[in-house]
C-alpha cells in the first residue's frame, strides 16, 4: 500500500509538473493510472452493492466520484506538504485546474561550508529525542537533494557534542502545533501551592526550554495578562479551541527573562538555606556563599526574589530555609499544600 500510494503521488507530481496549462481533475483522474484503476474498482463495488435495488449504476459513479475526490484532496495536500508548489488556477468558465510550474518549484543553489553544514546537523541531534526527529532528518534530506555538498555530513561534523533537549511531557506536541497556528488552547494547570488543579484558557505563544524545563508564555483569558506555565504541571490532555485570538501577540516574548524573574535571577535580596551535602547542584550554581556545617549539610547564600519559595519546595526534604522568615512560611505553606494533595 505504502509503494501503491509513493507511486500515485510521483504521477500525479509528474503531472502536474509537465504541464503548460492547468489540469481538471478529471483530466488527472484520466491520465494516471492508480485513479483509474480505483475508479473501476468502486463502481464494482458500489453497483454490486446495489445490485437488484435500482439505480445501481448511477449510485456506484457517485461513490466513485466521491472516492476520488477524497483521495485527490489527500494526494495534493501530501505533495503540498512535501514542498510542491501547486496552483489552483479558475478559467473563465469556471473550471478549476492544478499545476505545478518549475519555476516556482525550483530552489536556488545552496552553498554550505562545513560550518555551517556543522550547525544544521547540531541542530537536527537536539530533536532526536522528540517527536519533530523525523522533521529534522526530512529537512536535512531536502537539504541534500538541493545541494548540500556530498562531502559534508552535518551529522557527523563535531560529533563530540552531543546536544539533547528532553521533552518528556505530553503537552509539548500539541501546544507547539497550537502556537505555530495561533489556536487557543484549554488544559488543567497545578500550581506548586494548589492541592487541586484550575482549568486556564490561554492564548499560546512561544514555548522555550529553561534550566531543562519547558515552559509555554502566552495571554491567560481569565486573568487578562501574559502569564508563563510549566510544561511539567500541565494535568490531563490540552484541548484546542477554535477561536481565534483575542490578545495582540508580542513581538518578541521573553519567556527564559519571565521565568527567571520569577525564580528569582533578578533578586537584590539574600535567603540563607541549609542543604543537604551531595544534593541540590543548581542551588549550589546559584549560591554567593557556601559553609560546611558538617554532619551532612552546608549552609547557602542565594539570592532571593519571587518565585524562590516554589523552587526550593521541589527539593523537598534536602532544603531547609533558614531566612528571611517570610521565605520559611511560604515554603512550609507549599509543602502542606502539596501533603493535603
Amino acid at each position: 500500500m505504502a509503494i501503491a500510494k509513493a507511486e500515485r503521488l510521483m504521477n500525479l507530481a509528474l503531472c502536474l509538473l509537465g504541464t503548460r496549462r492547468p489540469l481538471s481533475k478529471r483530466e488527472l483522474r484520466e491520465s494516471i493510472e492508480a485513479y483509474v484503476e480505483a475508479a473501476g474498482r468502486d463502481r464494482g463495488v458500489a453497483s454490486g452493492r446495489d445490485k437488484g435495488v435500482g439505480s445501481g449504476t448511477e449510485k456506484g459513479t457517485a461513490a466513485s466520484d466521491d472516492s476520488f475526490n477524497r483521495m485527490f484532496e489527500r494526494d495534493k495536500d501530501d505533495l503540498r506538504e512535501l514542498g510542491l508548489v501547486i496552483e489552483t488556477v479558475e478559467s473563465l468558465d469556471g473550471e478549476v485546474g492544478y499545476l505545478a510550474r518549475r519555476d516556482s518549484n525550483r530552489l536556488p543553489p545552496i552553498t554550505l561550508d562545513a560550518e555551517e553544514a556543522a550547525a544544521l546537523g547540531l541542530a537536527a541531534k537536539v530533536w532526536q529525542q522528540a517527536r519533530l526527529a523525523g522533521a529534522a532528518s526530512g529537512a536535512l534530506q531536502k537539504l541534500r537533494a538541493a545541494g548540500l555538498p556530498e562531502d559534508v555530513d552535518p551529522y557527523e561534523a563535531h560529533s563530540a557534542l552531543e546536544p539533547r533537549i528532553p521533552v518528556h511531557e505530553a503537552a509539548f506536541e500539541p501546544l507547539m502545533l497550537a502556537c505555530r497556528d495561533r489556536r487557543p488552547v484549554v488544559f488543567d494547570y497545578r500550581k506548586a501551592n494548589a492541592a487541586q488543579p484550575g482549568t486556564r484558557h490561554v492564548e499560546p505563544w512561544a514555548l522555550e526550554c529553561w534550566r531543562g524545563h519547558w515552559y509555554l508564555a502566552g495571554f491567560d483569558r481569565d486573568r487578562g495578562a501574559e502569564r508563563v506555565f510549566r510544561l511539567s504541571r500541565i494535568t490531563g490532555r490540552v484541548r484546542s479551541r477554535g477561536s481565534g485570538f483575542t490578545a495582540p501577540v508580542p513581538d518578541v516574548v521573553t519567556v527564559r527573562e519571565t521565568v527567571a524573574s520569577w525564580a528569582g535571577e533578578s533578586a537584590d535580596r539574600s535567603a540563607r538555606i541549609r542543604l543537604r551535602a551531595d544534593a541540590g547542584y543548581p542551588l549550589r550554581a546559584k549560591a554567593t556563599a557556601v559553609r560546611e556545617l558538617g554532619d551532612g549539610w552546608d549552609e547557602l547564600d542565594i539570592p532571593y526574589g519571587h518565585g524562590l519559595d516554589a523552587w526550593l519546595v521541589e527539593f523537598g526534604p534536602d532544603v531547609v530555609v533558614v531566612e528571611p522568615a517570610e521565605l520559611r512560611a511560604d515554603v512550609l505553606d507549599r509543602l502542606r499544600a502539596v501533603a493535603r494533595g
